[in-house]
């Protein structure tokens, strides 16, 4: 297992209950979600004074205050987290990516998306009857791509995958990072059991996957961003629920677990098969690279003989 893979550990100075309250996972993640929840108080008391939110706002200004809200509170309390408590290099959110793994993120997403809504078609379940040239694409791009992208991304990836792997190990950080990105969409419209499974599979695991391989975010979040923003403000297909125009417009028919639903896409069996296929690759990665982190108490056990 390559050292790389395991981005922060405990100090050797450090004291019984510094290992257990401040550098084990447990702890880093309650420290991480205190910050989240202070810092995204004060952000609403910012976006509050500025009025980007108020009634009667543009959409523009009610998606730049929406970003916002989701990405300030996530990216502030991840720094803290890495720069305090760890004291290392923030190298999962490099600039130097962005220009590579975080456009190949995006592609990837685009192309995934783009397949599922073409085996929808070809299946007669996705229909076009025209196009709307004049739709409000940035909004989108602002809230459902990057908003959801980065501040999803460093909550689910960049904190719970990365603490609970580093305690318990990739099979185990895959499992609970995974159920709890579904759980985390059981409030949607048009939310069920199914859908959250289905996110929990399709997403979940193929997403924990992609940062475990690359040990970045930028893919990560470019693949989620572009999923996103393809499926509803170019398809026209709600995003886990939520309504979407766009330029295509577009109908789905057929059963739920072959259209998705009110739900989405993202509740189609299509998706969970093509999402499912791109994970299975990369586990093949991993395993061959053998990058897959025991658990700790494994680890120390290896390190002593």
């Amino acid at each position: 297992m390559p050292a790389a893979q395991i981005a922060f550990i405990t100090p050797a100075t450090a004291t019984p209950w510094q290992r257990w309250v401040v550098f084990s996972p447990m702890g880093r993640i309650v420290f991480f979600v205190a910050l989240l929840i202070a810092m995204f108080k004060l952000t609403s008391v910012g976006i509050s004074v500025t009025g980007l939110m108020a009634p009667g706002v543009s959409p523009l200004s009610h998606a730049i205050g929406n970003m916002l809200m989701r990405v300030v509170p996530a990216l502030v309390a991840y720094t803290i987290l890495v720069k305090a408590i760890e004291r290392r290099r923030m190298q999962e959110l490099s600039a130097r990516d962005i220009p590579t793994l975080g456009m190949a993120g995006l592609l990837v997403g685009a192309l995934m998306i783009s397949t599922v809504v073409l085996v929808l078609w070809l299946a007669g379940s996705y229909h076009v009857s025209g196009t709307n040239p004049a739709v409000n694409w940035l909004p989108a791009v602002l809230t459902t791509g990057l908003g959801a992208g980065i501040a999803e991304e460093i909550i689910t990836r960049g904190v719970l995958f990365r603490a609970v792997e580093e305690g318990l190990g990739t099979w185990w950080a895959l499992a609970i990072s995974a159920l709890f990105f579904g759980a985390a969409h059981i409030f949607n419209p048009g939310a069920t059991l199914w859908s959250s499974l289905a996110i929990a599979i399709e997403a979940g695991v193929l997403l924990a996957l992609l940062y475990h391989v690359t040990r970045s975010l930028w893919p990560c979040i470019g693949l989620h961003a572009a999923w996103n923003v393809m499926q509803g403000t170019f398809f026209g297909i709600p995003v886990s629920g939520t309504e979407a125009h766009g330029w295509l417009i577009s109908t789905r028919t057929g059963p739920d677990w072959l259209s998705g639903g009110v739900f989405g896409a993202e509740a189609s069996v299509v998706a969970l098969i093509v999402c499912s296929a791109c994970s299975a690759l990369l586990l093949i990665v991993a395993l061959r690279h053998g990058t897959i982190v025991p658990p700790a108490w494994q680890r120390t056990t290896a390190n002593r003989l």
